[in-house]
């Protein structure tokens, strides 16, 4: 499995366009901040505070002072706990709303994304986007950005107040954070390319846990448990050793930390004793100061500590925007589809004449190819030249070897993919431009492999046609020949299907399929190899079922079975991307050309 992107390419842009999130909850960010600043000043005063009232405690005692000052630190003390609470819990809620931002927003746009896009990335690579990623950005997002935020007020006011009470003192803790900053840097940079290794392994182990769950009757039938496991234990120690480092340096930044900050309270603590014997600090001022040191030291060793989560983060929502700044499916059709025209039930297309007004052509369902080119990539070519035409009510078959290029004819007719070269017509309308939701909405595809959705049999059935009645349903069934074994199960149509439809069998998952596609009642209807799977007696159901549904609509066949496309009005043969030969059975038959031998046995389809 590709490997994602390790490395940020540009952390700082990633971080900008994090923080512009933040719009669609103002409120809880500026109120997050005030808060979090007000209780960090005030902790700050508090410790300032402590100056005071010692030296009025050991020196000329004011009992009225003292009461005044424990009184202040005991007002700091409640709004310290009133606005860490505050601000702790708007941070909390500004990250859980811009997560749910970010996680709608990469849905959506997942849905706007061609289908090229999941041809090229691996479902588990995209699985771990939506979870490992979004979940390491919510917990940086709850925990880094508010304790960066303290960290720096706390730094920045500290500092201003200790150079107020001894300038000396406080170069001294200038050259010791300096050392710690350096500490943290070093260890960091580590810390944080590990940290990025081991996001990758573990998106790299999920799609491949995913893989094997998915392929596990194929794992089980041939074999392959035991290489399974070898190559399962490979990437998780891949993945050990890349958290072992993480953590390996991620812990250490704490001790190192803890030990700087103890080499600096004891410098300060010996260079604070000499000035308060030469009466250059009062025994209050060293006290206050030695507080300072520990809260200036503290922020640092949080930060540290946080770097981890927000290195993981970042380059989690870099993976995360890759995916937003992917392309969706570009639309410029202006041709859109006309319900009831002109009165009447039937649909037509409204074609703009460029003067305002639009001609009205009905929709038959003549598809047309002139000399189409196409190829998944510039380098290879997989269609060359094709022409064909498809009249309304016809049914044209494509049958070929493997990677002949017949599944790809389909895709191109409901602009799946572009193509190259060409134009292929649609009651002679360019599909380029048809409102792909319009051109869409006029055809229905059948798979080999059937995908349910968790629901129920009736919601899997209109899932063609979400307005459909529940006797439109039944209808659709009935016609695809899947109402006897529906009735059958445990609840009918209220019978709920688990992931897939694995409580049911293939047969009956296909049946269910060409129901879905009854019910959306298309002019055009594509069936890719959709009994290649089934048992003899459910393909003659399906058989059944098909001729009722293909009466009166334009039909493409993609059949491995010939003894499923000798009906057909047309027969395509394709090899390598070219027709090579051309008609129904029984002409195909007579030219003793490729079909002839594929039907005659003496070649095969591989």
């Amino acid at each position: 499995m590709k490997q994602k992107q390790l490395r940020p390419k540009d952390p700082k842009k990633t971080l900008l366009r994090l923080f512009s999130y933040f719009k669609f909850n103002i409120i809880l960010f500026f109120g997050g901040i005030f808060f979090i600043i007000i209780g960090s000043l005030a902790e700050i005063g508090i410790n300032g505070m402590l100056s005071p009232v010692i030296d009025t405690f050991t020196g000329n005692y004011d009992h009225g002072l003292f009461v005044k000052y424990i009184l202040i630190m005991a007002a700091m003390v409640a709004v310290i706990s009133i606005s860490q609470y505050i601000g702790n819990l708007s941070m909390a809620k500004l990250a859980q709303k811009t997560v749910h931002k970010i996680r709608e927003d990469m849905f959506s746009h997942m849905e706007k994304l061609p289908v090229s896009y999941f041809d090229k990335h691996p479902h588990g690579e995209l699985m771990s986007t939506f979870t490992n990623d979004v979940d390491m950005l919510n917990q940086s997002l709850e925990q880094s950005v508010s304790q960066i935020l303290i960290s720096f007020v706390t730094v920045v006011g500290t500092f201003a107040v200790m150079l107020v009470l001894s300038p000396i003192l406080t170069a001294v803790v200038a050259v010791m954070l300096a050392v710690m900053l350096y500490s943290v840097r070093f260890v960091g940079k580590r810390s944080a390319k590990n940290f990025r290794m081991q996001q990758a392994a573990l998106a790299d182990i999920n799609g491949y846990i995913e893989e094997m769950m998915t392929g596990q009757k194929v794992v089980k039938v041939f074999n392959y448990e035991d290489r399974a496991i070898d190559t399962f234990s490979k990437k998780n120690k891949e993945l050990k050793n890349a958290s072992t480092l993480a953590s390996t340096y991620g812990v250490m930044l704490m001790p190192i930390m803890g030990n700087l900050s103890f080499v600096m309270y004891a410098l300060i603590s010996m260079a604070g004793a000499y000035f308060v014997m030469i009466n250059r600090l009062s025994i209050g001022n060293i006290a206050s100061f030695l507080l300072y040191t520990r809260a200036i030291s503290r922020p640092i060793t949080m930060v540290s500590n946080q770097l981890n989560t927000l290195f993981a983060a970042l380059a989690g929502a870099e993976r995360i925007f890759n995916v937003l700044d992917e392309k969706i499916e570009t639309d410029e059709g202006d041709v859109t589809l006309l319900k009831d025209c002109e009165g009447k039930k039937a649909l037509c297309w409204m074609v703009p004449k460029g003067d305002g007004e639009y001609d009205k052509v009905p929709l038959n369902g003549f598809i047309t190819f002139k000399d189409v080119d196409f190829g998944y990539s510039a380098e290879k070519s997989v269609l060359n030249k094709i022409n064909l035409y498809a009249k309304p009510g016809q049914k044209i078959a494509f049958v070929g070897s493997t990677g002949a290029g017949k599944t790809t004819v389909t895709n191109l007719i409901n602009r799946f993919y572009e193509i190259n070269e060409g134009v292929i017509l649609y009651d002679g309308i360019d599909i380029k431009r048809i409102n792909k939701h319009d051109l869409r909405s006029t055809m229905s595809i059948v798979l080999q492999d059937v995908h349910l959705f968790e629901g129920t049999v009736k919601e899997n059935i209109r899932y063609g046609r979400l307005d459909a009645a529940d006797d439109e349903v039944v209808e659709a069934a009935k016609l695809a020949n899947a109402h006897y074994f529906i009735q059958h199960l445990p609840e009918g149509y209220d019978t709920i299907l688990t992931s897939d439809g694995q409580n049911l069998s293939q047969g009956e998952r296909q049946l269910l399929s060409i129901a879905r596609a009854a019910i959306a009642d298309p002019i055009i209807l594509i069936l890719d190899e959709a009994t290649s799977s089934v048992d003899t007696r459910t393909e003659k159901l399906i058989a059944e079922g098909m001729d009722k549904l293909m009466a009166g609509r334009t039909t493409f066949v993609i059949a491995h079975r010939l003894s499923t496309v000798r009906n057909s009005n047309a027969i395509m043969v394709l090899e390598h991307g070219e027709i090579i030969e051309r008609g129904n059975h029984d002409e195909l038959m007579a030219q003793k050309g490729r079909y002839y031998a594929l039907n005659a046995g003496t070649a095969e389809l591989e």
